[in-house]
């Protein structure tokens, strides 16, 4: 999974299914074949350092030939968001309404979504820088849920970063028109503030259109009917909104698993394609044991 042309391999499904293990397995798989890869975790609650046995940080770190790994600091995303977003609307709004935009950001700061925007600003960031400074990039999600936010975050951030642009606009005419009427320069110099707020509402609209052209997703299920049911709608969400559903991986499958939901999953998924792990006696850390990992047609 993942060597294929699509760079941005993502792994997704419920708590528990087994999504760090595939993630960290399909990235030094990637690694082993001379690709320069990237794995990283956007769940707050990091478990992809334990899968490699080794201590990872907000920064990539090198954890094997052409693998580096990172779990970004939730915390310090948040406020870099916020410093960002406050320095943008100080900025580009009126000065009379700040106040309650203050109000807003602070309220936002400390609200659920606010670590799954900062994480998806991170996100956005390293996808600029692949391929280029690596050749892939897995990304460990939160769960399904989360995920599906994560992917969806650029193109609702999107009108956000227009709406701060045209006050920024508005702003800027009026200051030229005055600095016209009294004999200013006929040829106004670019204004800084509104090239960065382009900038980057052009960083997201090219997020947006790579998440549904260059990255696949890879849900993972374990043999249960319950995590099927949610699998299902994952699925269905990320077609209906463009999103490449790469092949499922049903984890865990035990010797003798439930018949029906394996044949439940070939008749959902099975033209998507379906990789099996069997369960395994081994605790699946460290990396000899996840090149032992093999997903394989089920």
């Amino acid at each position: 999974m993942g060597a294929g042309g699509r760079p941005l391999v993502f792994f997704g499904g419920k708590g528990g299914v087994g999504k760090t293990t595939l993630a960290a397995a399909t990235a030094l798989a990637l690694a082993d074949r001379g690709l320069r890869t990237l794995v990283i975790s956007t769940d707050p609650a990091h478990s992809l350092g334990d899968a490699l046995e080794t201590r990872l940080g907000d920064a990539p770190r090198r954890v094997a030939e052409n693998l580096w790994a990172a779990e970004p600091d939730a915390d310090a995303a948040v406020r870099r968001r916020v410093k960002q977003v406050t320095d943008d609307a100080y900025a580009a709004l009126p000065r009379e309404i700040m106040p309650a935009v203050q109000r807003h950001l602070d309220h936002a700061a400390a609200g659920p979504g606010m670590a799954e925007s900062a994480l998806n600003d991170l996100l956005v960031d390293t996808m600029e820088r692949v391929p280029g400074e690596w050749d892939r990039l897995v990304v460990d999600s939160a769960p399904t849920g989360h995920l599906l936010k994560m992917l969806h975050m650029p193109a609702l951030l999107t009108p956000w970063l227009q709406g701060l642009a045209r006050q920024r606009e508005k702003a800027v005419d009026a200051d030229r028109f005055a600095a016209g009427m009294v004999g200013g320069s006929a040829e106004p110099e670019p204004d800084p503030l509104l090239e960065k707020l382009r900038a980057r509402r052009q960083r997201l609209e090219r997020a947006a259109r790579r998440l549904r052209e260059d990255a696949a997703v890879h849900l993972v299920l374990l043999p249960r009917r319950m995590v099927l049911a949610e699998t299902d709608r994952a699925a269905e969400e990320l077609a209906e909104a463009g999103f490449h559903l790469g092949p499922v991986v049903l984890n865990q499958v035990p010797e003798s698993p439930d018949a029906a939901v394996v044949e439940a999953v070939r008749s959902r998924f099975g033209d998507r394609g379906i990789r099996c792990c069997r369960l395994r006696d081994e605790e699946p850390t460290g990396a000899e044991r996840l090149r032992r990992i093999a997903p394989e047609p089920l």
